[in-house]
């Protein structure tokens, strides 16, 4: 469909593949970012972009030890300083020199390190990383850290423009930025700026794309990516098992009924009536059916698909995210507010990306939870739809290395295979994408480590929201009565409530700290996550010839898309998710 950016184990003298040095360098950084637990952030300079107003506040580091923090001081413990920032969240810090003039009530800043230094260290880690998978690979080490360091900037630069809040900024967050108006594309819409870029780029400033080439290294980003992506996931499963089993199970019934019809109903409409190659039609039914850029990659990998093949499918993935998340939430508002636990099933999946899919979900339950308590003055809980729709995508993410794995053996045993020819072993563990391998490691891994903590917080925190719903029932009470008796039992009866709401929040105390330090973990990896995807999606653009692309079928490929997602999967996932959360409600407060 395209030039093709394959690059050859021993083409200069390299001993190892892309895919076993993707795995390779995946868990060089999950190992460095398990760090966080002994409470070393090794990783935590790295830069994190948010959404933003003003530039000066869009980039700051991961690592809670690298960030500015000020407030007003609510306690002091030796070194230790907690502070109420002015969200009105408390952050404890380790001041340094003396601390003896501090009193509670005072006014304390922690100076972080500079936006700038957060962005340059991690060029320069990365440049590091990826130059000596450059000498593995056996590349031109000159022009490789020449052609990267021109790429990582003007990415970055992307990425940093696909976070302006107009453009960036989802309905729930707009009002907390002030602004009237939003785009609710969210950052990862800055994947889609940097495709643009290059393929501008690619097509039409040659001289500036060849500096880059030897750079110009998609598969290797995505798959290293994908690696890394497996600890986050891993957290997210443990916290959901203990939290929410019910849902759990619902969950994953929905994923495996919707992906057996999803994925074989858009194969078959792309082969039979688009007449796309197995090639095409199998990352295409991956991605999107199954998740997008990662079940598209992992899909290729399995048969041997040309990289370009997948990373094409996971743009359009990008482009049609941000159509689903300004339309699906609103229609959940006005017809499905009296089942939220259905809705946040359909936004995950129903929408192709892990930040639109838990985006989506965000909006959803803010806009289901406004209309339930405005029509039928029901106060739901706020969070168990946002719950819902990240549980479904989670599963359908773990489906990705098992379909993987289905794959290698059908394309082995039945499509790639000669008459009379048996399936070997040995080519299937040939054809599986080993990087798939470094995203099950990394998940498991997390899912066994966090899995005690979760264990212990999942019925803990169900019992906190019960107590916190007992208090605020009991208050009510207290201001709707004048009478001294009532008033004196409902007291004693607030009494007993908080103190099991002190011993249940004492027993979250340990596993609650474990967890924390867990997602402090993934999120210092997920910084590198998300910068290996943002350079597939900008060197994708860089070896992509766009006059080849319309000429082999890229109109096409959005066509299928386009009618398999609003034809059928959308409908499809409604169905499901109501088939399997009907009648399962929030609690209310």
């Amino acid at each position: 469909m395209a030039q093709e950016s394959t690059h050859k184990t021993g083409e200069g003298g390299g001993w190892i593949s892309e895919d076993w040095l993707a795995l390779i360098l995946g868990l060089i950084i999950f190992g460095l970012s398990l760090g966080s637990f002994k409470g070393t952030d090794l990783l935590g300079w790295g830069a994190k972009t948010g959404v933003w107003i003003d530039p000066g506040k869009a980039i700051t580091a991961i690592g809670a030890k690298y960030q500015t923090v000020a407030g007003d001081i609510t306690k002091i413990d030796g070194q230790k300083i907690t502070v109420k920032k002015k969200d009105g969240k408390e952050a404890t810090i380790v001041a340094e020199g003396d601390v003896s003039q501090l009193q509670v009530g005072q006014k304390y800043e922690k100076k972080g390190m500079s936006s700038i230094m957060s962005v340059t260290l991690t060029y320069l880690f990365a440049l590091v990383i990826m130059t000596l998978g450059a000498v593995a690979l056996g590349a031109n080490v000159p022009k490789f850290m020449f052609g990267f360091t021109l790429a990582f900037w003007l990415s970055y630069l992307c990425w940093f423009m696909g976070h302006f809040a107009y453009i960036a900024a989802t309905k729930d967050q707009a009002a907390k930025f002030g602004i009237p108006w939003s785009m609710s594309m969210s950052g990862e819409f800055g994947f889609i700026f940097a495709l643009i870029l290059g393929l501008i780029i690619g097509n039409f400033f040659p001289g500036l794309a060849n500096m880059m080439k030897e750079a110009a290294r998609p598969e290797l980003y995505i798959k290293t990516g994908i690696v890394i992506m497996g600890a986050g996931l891993g957290i997210k499963a443990a916290e959901s098992f203990g939290l929410a089993s019910n849902i759990m199970f619902r969950g994953f019934c929905a994923i495996v009924e919707a992906y057996l019809i999803y994925w074989a109903v858009v194969y078959y409409i792309a082969r039979k009536y688009f007449k796309f190659s197995r090639e095409w039609s199998a990352p295409l039914a991956s991605g999107i059916s199954i998740c997008g850029v990662s079940a598209s990659i992992a899909t290729g990998g399995a048969i041997r698909a040309r990289p370009i093949v997948p990373i094409m499918v996971s743009s359009l993935v990008v482009i049609f995210v941000a159509v689903e998340m300004v339309i699906l939430p609103l229609l959940a508002k006005y017809f499905l507010w009296t089942e939220p636990l259905v809705a946040g099933a359909w936004m995950g999946l129903a929408v192709k990306s892990d930040g639109g899919a838990i985006a989506s979900g965000a909006i959803t339950d803010a806009l289901i939870r406004a209309q339930a308590l405005d029509l039928a003055n029901i106060n739901y809980a706020e969070g168990w739809v946002t719950m819902t729709a990240t549980t479904v995508k989670m599963f359908i993410d773990i489906f990705i290395g098992v379909w993987a794995f289905i794959l290698a053996y059908i394309w082995c045993a039945k499509i790639d295979v000669k008459p009379g020819q048996k399936v070997d072993a040995g080519e299937i563990w040939h054809r599986f994408p080993k990087f798939v391998i470094g995203y099950v490691l990394t998940f498991v891994i997390l899912v066994v480590m966090c899995w005690p903590s979760a264990k212990i917080m999942g019925p803990a925190e169900k019992q906190a929201a019960e107590l916190k719903a007992s208090v605020t029932s009991i208050e009510t009470k207290m201001k709707a009565t004048t009478d001294a008796t009532a008033l004196a039992g409902l007291k004693a009866q607030l009494d007993g409530v908080k103190a099991e709401q002190k011993a249940v929040n004492d027993t979250m105390k340990e596993p609650k700290s474990f967890l924390s330090k867990a997602k402090a973990s993934s999120g210092q990896g997920d910084v590198f996550r998300g910068l290996f995807f943002l350079l597939c999606f900008f060197t994708i653009g860089l070896v992509s010839n766009f006059k080849k692309l319309m000429e082999e079928g890229l109109g096409k490929l959005a066509l299928v898309y386009c009618i398999s997602l609003f034809g059928f999967i959308i409908w499809v996932g409604l169905f499901i998710s109501w088939l399997f959360f009907h009648g399962v409600k929030p609690p209310i407060i």
